[in-house]
């Protein structure tokens, strides 16, 4: 039963990093590359961390936080991260590839008459 659970923890976090790195290399501007390493490689990437924290808490006598430490920091700090990212984009004033929507004409305005 063990070896089914850690089977399925190794595969999805291959699969979850595998999807970011393809998001990572393959998508065409800046804003929309940020949501590869940041959602899927990060849910991965914890999924093989818990992997092992459970593998080695069933191996050895004790229970293994060094995977559990490194997990808990991966998920703080990588949205953090992106979010730093982002905002150090848009400071600079990068353009995104995606098309602005135009303003509808049906909506009031702001302006205050």
């Amino acid at each position: 039963m063990l070896d089914i659970l850690l089977s399925i923890l190794i595969l999805t976090g291959a699969i979850f990093t595998f999807i970011g790195s393809l998001g990572l290399a393959r998508l065409r501007d800046f804003y929309t590359r940020l949501h590869g390493p940041t959602k899927a490689t990060t849910l991965g990437v914890g999924c093989l961390l818990i992997a092992s924290a459970v593998f080695f808490s069933v191996r050895d006598e004790g229970v293994s936080l060094h995977e559990v430490l490194v997990t808990l920091f991966l998920f703080i700090t990588a949205p953090v991260s992106a979010h730093l990212l982002a905002k150090a984009a848009l400071h600079l004033k990068l353009k995104s590839l995606a098309p602005t929507p135009l303003p509808d004409s049906d909506t009031p305005s702001n302006s205050s008459d």
